[in-house]
């Protein structure tokens, strides 16, 4: 007997959509595909079903009119007089001599509430497993929101040191280019003091002052 209770994957819910678009496609019934699907995920052709109307048709619900829109084109290629019977796409596997055994000892009762339980653990599990995925993508989003909030400020932070240390390099470039101007003159007044001191000679007259001889 299926007891798969693990949760659904993309690639199962994947397979389970294209089963059903090809059941419907090719004039087969959806309870065929569910039994396909559910061979090969062992699960429940019930637990599929619930999975198709629950979580994925609404996924799908434009091909799934596509694939009804082109059946009922087969349909009216092959005659409007021929009856219209579904087509048998999928035959379940014949279960063992120990299976029957198993499902004979099981009252009907039992039989239809583990139905039940497959349907409402499935939807439990997808439930979950999707608001998990949810939960941890806000707490991402979140996250990599407030790096950025950071990040900005620190750029913002980072602009305005930069805009104060040019505006500070630039008045000690004034300052100093101001201070070198200073410097300059005052060499060149000491120097022409200096070669004004080395021309000068003096003499003493009569009376013992001190005067200029000019060159």
């Amino acid at each position: 007997m299926k007891k798969r209770q693990d949760a659904w994957t993309e690639d199962d819910d994947l397979l389970l959509a294209e089963t059903v678009l090809r059941h419907v496609r090719e004039g087969s019934t959806q309870l065929n595909a569910f039994e396909e699907v559910g061979d090969k995920l062992n699960r429940t052709s019930a637990a599929c079903g619930f999975r198709w109307n629950a979580v994925v048709r609404s996924q799908y619900e434009t091909a799934l009119q596509l694939a009804k829109k082109q059946r009922k084109e087969r349909l009216r290629l092959l005659g409007k007089n021929q009856p219209v019977r579904k087509k048998l796409l999928y035959t379940p596997p014949i279960p063992s001599l120990e299976e029957l055994g198993e499902i004979a000892e099981l009252p009907a009762s039992i039989e239809q509430a583990t139905m039940t339980l497959d349907h409402v653990i499935a939807f439990l599990q997808s439930f979950r497993s999707d608001n998990i995925h949810a939960e941890a993508l806000k707490r991402e989003n979140e996250r990599l929101k407030k790096e950025m909030n950071e990040l900005m400020a620190k750029n913002e932070e980072l602009e305005k040191k930069i805009a104060k240390l040019e505006e500070d390099s630039s008045s000690i470039r004034e300052e100093y280019e101001t201070m070198l101007r200073i410097m300059n003159r005052a060499r060149k007044m000491t120097l022409q003091e200096e070669e004004e001191r080395q021309t000068l000679k003096f003499k003493m007259d009569k009376n013992g002052n001190l005067e200029k001889i000019a060159e």
